[in-house]
């Protein structure tokens, strides 16, 4: 174990992961996304996923918080076993972790603070308004949103505040795990920017672990510890962008030292 090579999809020997897959297996019909595929990820980094088109990125978030049920394989979260778990036990789990998905996910009827109560009303029923609306009111602040903006509704921000109220409820549980899917897909680079500023200093602050599914390159520089390679229906690789650099794999060449990538390193 000692002399696994760096690039290994699974941590050295006596280090216990906040996420743990093993052997997980995903497919549609004919259509094989995953196979074999290994992945760890340490306690309080922030690590990205990338990948090309129809490699599965989204698939192994889904699986992992349980909305896509594995063909095979393993996997642990906060030490718990996810897979074939009773409702409740993994409800449990679940309040555990927050999710921001690509488009926001927000309810269109209900204001952003009302969205931001959706699941402390699931999880904690018995806290009442003004307390409700003191907790939202904090969680939309921590995502950098103004104050009268949990009066409005999703139809009435831009596409960055919108991302951001999705935040503010992915926050609203005091999650140990944050999973961000696409957060600054659409988003110009100046907000970009500040979203990734956001996403590191909430790290700090609130000891979060971070899964980020990202395309930006721009984002892999600036806040991720490590990114995981997915490609051959697997990790191929999962280090610092240093580290990988010095593999050959041509895809991992081609994304990370194509114009973009130069840029991105640059910057």
């Amino acid at each position: 174990m000692a002399n696994r090579p760096s690039w290994s999809p699974t941590l050295p020997e006596g280090e216990e992961p906040i996420i743990r897959i093993r052997g997980l297996r995903n497919g549609f019909g004919d259509q094989l996304v995953h196979d074999g595929l290994d992945l760890d990820v340490r306690r309080g980094e922030i690590i990205g996923v990338v990948g090309g088109s129809g490699t599965g990125k989204s698939v192994l978030m889904r699986s992992i918080i349980g909305l896509q049920t594995p063909q095979a394989g393993e996997v642990e979260v906060l030490g718990e076993n996810m897979i074939g778990r009773d409702e409740a036990e993994a409800k449990n789990i679940r309040r555990r972790w927050g999710i921001l998905f690509q488009n926001g996910a927000l309810f269109s009827t209900l204001t952003v603070a009302e969205n931001v109560e959706v699941p402390i009303r699931e999880y904690f029923p018995f806290i009442k308004p003004p307390l409700l609306d003191e907790i939202a009111s904090y969680k939309i602040a921590m995502s950098g949103l103004p104050p009268d903006t949990g009066e409005k509704y999703p139809s009435q921000l831009s596409g960055g505040m919108r991302k951001r109220a999705g935040l503010a409820r992915a926050l609203a549980l005091d999650p140990e795990l944050l999973f961000l899917d696409e957060p600054t897909a659409g988003l110009d680079p100046i907000g970009a920017q500040a979203f990734d500023e956001l996403i590191r200093n909430l790290r700090e602050r609130l000891d979060l672990t971070v899964f980020l599914i990202t395309h930006d390159l721009d984002s892999l520089y600036a806040i991720c510890d490590r990114v995981a390679v997915l490609a051959d229906q697997k990790v191929i690789a999962v280090d610092t962008i240093e580290q990988l650099l010095k593999l050959d794999h041509p895809w991992i060449q081609e994304y990370f030292n194509g114009p973009r990538g130069r840029a991105a390193a640059a910057a």
